[in-house]
């Protein structure tokens, strides 16, 4: 089933500001919320959808390659930019700042958010990773999966991540009594005003840890290695960076995992040439290939390709084989590659062949001739890349 336009599921438009953008979303996480509609998979689908198209249309970068090449930007299986919400909870976490505080407490009067056990964050979120990833002209031009072993903080086995010896080593926290909140009663000129800020103490867990896990120093996390499984799109350009979300460092004491950044490397062909979605070969003839004809063999993305070479071929011609370059990251385009030809001059003869050449020189065949509908050297370039 093909992913919605984001634009749609908030119901903006590519020139709506990122104020607009954040209130459709406000607007639709509302009407979805699971707390409003108990039970209902689909409204629950619909609030996750709607968190993924945030992620992507919140974020100036994400933002401009989805606009560009569409959800085949992030590749296949990653989600907008990479952002999966497995639960409510992640969602919430991720994007606080947009519900705000008690938002849907107040709203449901004391629901899933009013829960506190439901509102606490978990630990501090780990950091994003960015590694580069090399591939050559046959992996970018059909995509492909691939395995690669990170180095990075993982979640500690021994304490499932949240940092505590056993199951026994946690309290509430006294500073805010268990709810990971601290209301704060001020009064001024207008009356009294009321604040809520995440606990200094607990770091709004609602809990701490009275004896540290041996293995990660209460840290929930060690340093290890993580085979990722990256599916790259056909199409990628040199340079161009993909995104996995919850793929990068794990966060401390249970915190969401980081985002793991991909930056594309192409490595260079040994015998082609990249220009955008064409590729380019210099094939050279001599000169008797060029005045007889031949039938010769060119390196393409795929392997070798046979083409025939017309006898009187001049240097400089261009033949295109239709097809044999690189596919639209978005779309159903696919470029050609472009034989330029280069007829080989002799640099270092024998006195016989040399007396050979000379007796041809004066032949009528063998003066320049060219002919006026003969496209110049830079319409043959001009129609070639355009």
């Amino acid at each position: 089933m093909s992913k919605r336009d984001y634009y749609e599921i908030l119901g903006v438009t590519k020139t709506s500001s990122a104020d607009e953008i954040k209130k459709a979303y406000r607007k639709v996480a509302m009407q979805y919320h699971p707390d409003r509609n108990p039970g209902d998979k689909a409204a629950e689908e619909k609030f996750k959808e709607a968190a993924e198209a945030y992620e992507v249309l919140s974020d100036a970068d994400k933002k401009a390659k989805y606009d560009r090449y569409g959800h085949q930007a992030f590749g296949p299986g990653m989600g907008g930019g990479g952002f999966h919400a497995s639960n409510m909870e992640d969602i919430f976490n991720h994007f606080g700042d947009v519900f705000g505080d008690d938002m849907f407490s107040s709203f449901f009067g004391g629901g899933r958010r009013g829960n506190a056990g439901a509102s606490r964050a978990r630990g501090q979120r780990g950091s994003n990773l960015r590694i580069k990833l090399k591939l050559n002209f046959a992996e970018i031009a059909h995509g492909i999966t691939k395995q690669v072993k990170v180095k990075k903080y993982i979640s500690c086995n021994t304490c499932g991540g949240n940092g505590a010896k056993d199951k026994n080593s946690f309290q509430s926290c006294n500073t805010c009594g268990g709810s990971g909140q601290v209301r704060r009663v001020q009064n001024t000129f207008l009356g009294q005003m009321q604040t809520v800020t995440t606990c200094p103490t607990c770091n709004g867990e609602g809990s701490t840890v009275t004896a540290k896990c041996t293995a990660c120093k209460g840290e929930g996390r060690v340093y290890g290695e993580e085979t990722i499984s990256i599916d790259i799109p056909a199409g990628v350009q040199d340079g161009m960076q993909l995104s996995m979300s919850g793929k990068g460092n794990a966060g401390e004491r249970g915190g969401a995992f980081g985002d793991l950044i991909i930056q594309i490397e192409e490595e260079p062909h040994t015998e082609l040439q990249r220009d955008g979605l064409n590729v380019a070969y210099d094939l050279h003839l001599s000169f008797t290939e060029a005045v007889f004809g031949t039938n010769t063999e060119v390196p393409t993305i795929d392997g070798r390709a046979k083409i025939k070479i017309p006898a009187g071929t001049q240097s400089g011609k261009i033949f295109r084989l239709k097809g044999k370059g690189f596919p639209e990251i978005q779309g159903y385009n696919r470029g050609d590659q472009l034989v330029n030809v280069n007829v080989w001059t002799p640099q270092n003869l024998t006195s016989e062949e040399k007396t050979m050449l000379e007796k041809l020189s004066n032949s009528a065949n063998f003066k320049p001739q060219p002919n006026k509908n003969d496209k110049s050297f830079f319409e043959k370039i001009r129609e070639a890349f355009h």
